[in-house]
């Protein structure tokens, strides 16, 4: 019984082409956590500004929403595997830019800016690509799993990649910890190169801007997919805490600054738990219910949260939330790439990568705007109740995400 309900990991055991792209991303992944923080320790340590701290966040998101959608064009006319290869080159030179530059120094903020921009531009690039290898190189009974495991590597490449990047900061200095993120790259680049060529199944994408409005009206017209990336949206933009979490501390817990740094941690806590426990889920095969639930529970826990003035209540209720998150995450990310036609794969994951990056930030947004007119358990609470109304009213208007299963769901352009 328990052995059914950890994380499947018959992916690992099944393709050795998926085991070295995991084992890459997952390095290149630690790697990527570490240059967050030393471009924000060099960026401070500078200017002394949080507007400039802030801009280094403009700088990673802002490439991947203005280009997302034209590179995900670009990733359904070609070799996936090319370009994937293409994008990880990229970032590594970046990253060994910031290196000869972070062991010179004396380089203004704004090249700083710039080459986080340029790698992130990249990452814009090969995340659509890289969206496809899992539908691609594992049987369709196994990609929940597939993406499972991306789930929970990524998840604790977060909790360790700021820790040592701290430390090695200390210990080595700012070039040495870019110039190790530009190593990494180095096995996810191994990882990818023994791919076959993977090109669209189907009619490549058409040039330009008319491919990517190919793309949007699939998006519009797919009910399935569509009703996946709604809840996800409504699960951040509606109600996305981590900007209400120092003024609710500070309202309901006394402004420990200790309670404050566990609340992200209890996040992070429930989600690598519930992927460590998410076998059972990902052989059920009904990614869309799974989904549903788990953004219901989310938007619950955090409503439960608001209410609470015990703060170790309020730590078990953000580690229901975390997993909650994470699991509709990853039944998100299946529905996507098993509803998905191969030849709009990579638009789509484009589509879907923008919505992961600017739905958070829009949610703090909003926390923030109505907190401020109200108080922070009050942002809390109407927003985990707006979460779930609009997930209640995704389940009731496509009832195809109750109902279906993932293995019988054969991609379409429209339900």
């Amino acid at each position: 019984m328990i052995r059914g309900s950890l994380i499947d990991i018959r992916p690992l055991r099944t393709s050795p082409v998926f085991r070295r792209l995991l084992i890459g991303r997952t390095v290149s992944t630690l790697g990527g956590f570490m240059t967050v923080v030393t471009v924000m320790y060099q960026v401070w340590d500078v200017t002394r500004s949080t507007a400039w701290t802030g801009a280094v966040g403009l700088a990673q998101a802002l490439p991947l929403v203005v280009f997302g959608l034209f590179a995900g064009a670009w990733v359904d006319r070609a070799d996936r595997r090319r370009i994937f290869l293409t994008a990880t080159v990229g970032q590594a030179a970046c990253s060994l830019l910031l290196a000869v530059q972070g062991f010179t120094g004396h380089v203004p903020v704004v090249a700083v800016l710039a080459l986080v921009a340029a790698r992130s531009a990249f990452g814009a690039l090969g995340a659509p690509a890289a969206g496809v290898f899992v539908p691609r190189l594992l049987p369709r009974d196994q990609v929940a799993a597939g993406l499972a495991l991306n789930q929970i590597t990524g998840q604790a490449m977060l909790l360790l990649g700021p820790a040592l990047g701290g430390v090695l900061l200390g210990w080595l200095g700012l070039g040495t910890c870019y110039l190790l993120d530009a190593l990494s790259f180095g096995l996810a680049f191994y990882g990818a190169f023994g791919l076959p060529a993977l090109p669209p199944q189907g009619e490549p994408s058409r040039a330009g801007v008319h491919g990517v409005l190919d793309g949007l009206r699939f998006l519009a017209g797919h009910r399935v997919v569509r009703g996946a990336l709604i809840t996800d949206l409504a699960a951040t933009v509606l109600s996305f805490p981590v900007s209400l979490f120092p003024l609710v501390n500070a309202e309901r817990f006394g402004n420990d600054p200790r309670t404050l740094g566990l609340f992200l941690s209890a996040v992070a806590v429930g989600g690598i738990a519930a992927t460590a426990l998410s076998g059972a889920v990902t052989r059920l095969g009904r990614p869309g219910a799974v989904m549903l639930g788990a953004a219901a529970v989310w938007g619950a826990a955090l409503v439960l949260f608001g209410l609470t003035t015990n703060p170790w209540t309020g730590l078990a209720l953000l580690v229901v939330a975390g997993a909650g998150d994470t699991l509709s995450v990853v039944s998100r990310s299946t529905i996507v790439q098993t509803r998905t036609p191969d030849a709009l794969l990579g638009r789509v994951t484009a589509a879907e990568q923008i919505v992961g990056q600017a739905g958070p930030d829009l949610g703090n947004v909003r926390g923030g705007l109505v907190a401020g007119w109200t108080s922070g358990a009050t942002s809390l609470i109407t927003g985990g109740l707006l979460c779930l109304l609009a997930v209640a009213t995704v389940a009731a208007t496509t009832p195809e995400l109750r109902e279906q299963s993932a293995p019988s769901m054969e991609p379409t352009a429209a339900d």
